[in-house]
């Protein structure tokens, strides 16, 4: 491709809108154009790259003995009202009607559609394990999209599902497309980490994310110094240690004013904050129930273990006047002597914590010495807790942070699907199962955005050498030099018979600007052919190390082809 003919028109400065690396360097390469709130349309210099991302992924899913097909971006009503997942999904979905007024929605996933094919067509144990997948559009309408591809509203995805009629078959193929996304990611050049992770609105009994490592993640990622462990920190859990029991002693209430927080209740009374017990209200979004939930006191609510456990939609903390109108008083609430009738959740450190502290619903007032079990119980014990950062990891060593960005992840969805829509087969014997099913999903515009996240200096992107959409720039230092030019045609042409991605910068521009440019699209490598050109010398600059080698024309096709293994 010569620079002249190709679709790119960069910009020096950047869009406003944009907030985060692969946002602003997408804009100003000239990969994206944005067409409306989170939609954007691919140019060509961003389309080579997720169509080598998709060729990636698409080669090692056969690989993995996968099966493409391609199933339809727009999907009726009916399967998603089989699933119970109409209402669930809520104003993510982009709902819309026909002239015949049936409902109809744009696909944001195709757990629905895919098992409505596999149910009409699969009835015997003999044509099960199986894998289909396919690489389509989807749409989510997030209520704030941003971060460009980071957080859009439509995007290229890579949806897989597999139908079992065994646990063992589903686990085994779960490790299989784990070990599939591994390569993956690999291969387009990325670090990333696979860590344990809450399944969210998909369901099922267990689940990993494939998290590209960048600071600028959305996600905090737990991992152990000690061990393999690694979980995303809404799943993360760590050893429990608790505080040395004591003798039990009497309920005391006492007056404790101007404790507004538990630090300065437990400084107040001159105790750890480990022997106090925090009481908060949360409220079921589905159902409007609250509950009290109890945590010690140097410890945070996870929310999504704790939505999990209440099997909700959603929680949130309860409103002043919604604690106040079941009886509660806000500040000073505790499960001893409650005078409303609500659930009481308990995080398993508040269990082992003898003669702790706990709210009286008096202001200025909390009763000392209570003790679980003796003076109050809880409805639903479990493990809510938020971990920290060096907690003793369960598996071993202490617990670390690393930001990232979830770019797949894979799932154990059980019969949750083929339940709700009568999905099942005849085993061996005759008799009729419901198909057990497993889900992997790989953002691929996404994986586009986080590589630039992970790769990226202040002159622009640094792609890695298996996505870049060009893998050289050729670029003759003077346009005006027959010299310049005969030589970098002539390198330019060995490079395409070589099958090596290349780009001809022949534009009548000084060479700082193309150099600028090179940088900014991210070229992997620029071959400089400059004032030694009448000696069959180039220059060959590295990107990332920003090395320039001196190469003769006669090497320098293998040498690009020598650092394109190393980058």
């Amino acid at each position: 491709m010569r620079f002249s003919k190709a679709y790119i028109k960069t910009l020096k400065e950047t869009p406003k809108e944009a907030e985060i690396a692969s946002h602003k360097l997408m804009l100003r390469a000239a990969m994206i154009k944005k067409l409306a709130s989170g939609i954007y349309a691919y140019l060509p210099l961003g389309y080579r790259t997720i169509r080598k991302i998709e060729n990636i992924v698409r080669e090692e899913m056969d690989r993995a003995g996968a099966l493409e097909l391609l199933m339809p971006v727009v999907q009726p009503a009916e399967l998603w009202q089989e699933s119970g997942r109409w209402d669930v999904m809520g104003a993510e979905m982009l709902r819309l009607k026909d002239r015949h007024e049936r409902d109809f929605v744009l696909s944001p996933t195709q757990e629905e559609m895919i098992t409505a094919i596999v149910r009409s067509d699969i009835s015997s144990y003999k044509s099960l394990p199986i894998n289909l997948y396919h690489i389509q559009t989807k749409f989510r309408d997030e209520r704030r999209p941003r971060f460009g591809l980071m957080r859009g509203r439509e995007f290229t995805m890579k949806d897989a599902y597999s139908f079992h009629t065994s646990q063992e078959s589903l686990d085994e193929e779960f490790l299989n497309m784990r070990d599939a996304y591994t390569r993956i990611f690999t291969r387009c050049g990325l670090k990333f980490r696979p860590v344990d992770a809450d399944s969210g609105n998909i369901g099922g009994s267990g689940s990993q994310e494939f998290q590209v490592l960048a600071e600028s993640g959305e996600d905090e990622i737990i991992y152990s110094d000690g061990s393999e462990y690694a979980a995303n920190i809404e799943k993360a859990v760590s050893e429990l240690i608790n505080p040395p029991k004591e003798d039990l002693k009497e309920v005391e209430l006492v007056h404790t004013p101007d404790c507004p927080t538990i630090e300065s209740l437990a400084k107040y009374l001159n105790i750890p904050i480990e022997r106090t017990v925090k009481a908060l209200a949360y409220k079921d979004m589905g159902t409007d129930e609250i509950y009290m939930v109890l945590i010690r006191g140097d410890f945070e609510v996870n929310e999504v273990k704790l939505k999990n456990i209440l099997k909700a939609v959603e929680v949130e903390m309860a409103t002043d006047e919604e604690i106040e109108k079941v009886g509660l008083t806000k500040g000073y609430i505790g499960p001893y002597k409650m005078p409303a009738e609500i659930k009481i959740v308990a995080d398993l450190s508040v269990l082992e914590v003898t003669n702790h502290v706990v709210g009286s619903h008096q202001k200025d007032y909390h009763y000392k010495n209570v003790n679980y079990g003796r003076d109050y119980k809880a409805d639903i014990v479990d493990d809510i807790r938020k971990v920290r950062v060096g907690d003793n990891c369960i598996t071993g060593g202490k617990l670390h942070s690393a930001r990232g960005i979830e770019c797949g992840q894979i799932f154990k969805l059980g019969d949750k699907y083929s339940k709700a829509m009568n999905a099942t087969y005849l085993d061996e014997n005759g008799k009729t199962q419901y198909m057990l099913m497993g889900c992997y999903g790989i953002g691929v515009t996404r994986t586009m955005a986080a590589a630039i996240e992970q790769n990226n200096d202040e002159n622009g992107i640094i792609w890695p050498v298996s996505i870049a959409p060009y893998i050289v720039d050729v670029i003759p230092a003077n346009i005006k030099n027959e010299g310049q030019v005969s030589l970098a045609e002539k390198i330019y042409n060995e490079l395409q018979a070589e099958n090596v991605d290349a780009m001809l910068d022949d534009r009548d521009e000084k060479p700082g600007f193309k150099f600028k440019d090179a940088d900014l699209i991210g070229f992997p490598f620029k071959v400089v052919v400059g004032k030694r050109a009448d000696e069959g010398i180039v220059e060959v600059k590295i990107r990332r190390t920003g090395e320039t080698l001196e190469v003769s024309e006669s090497e320098v096709v293998a040498k690009i082809k020598e650092l394109m293994k190393l980058y």
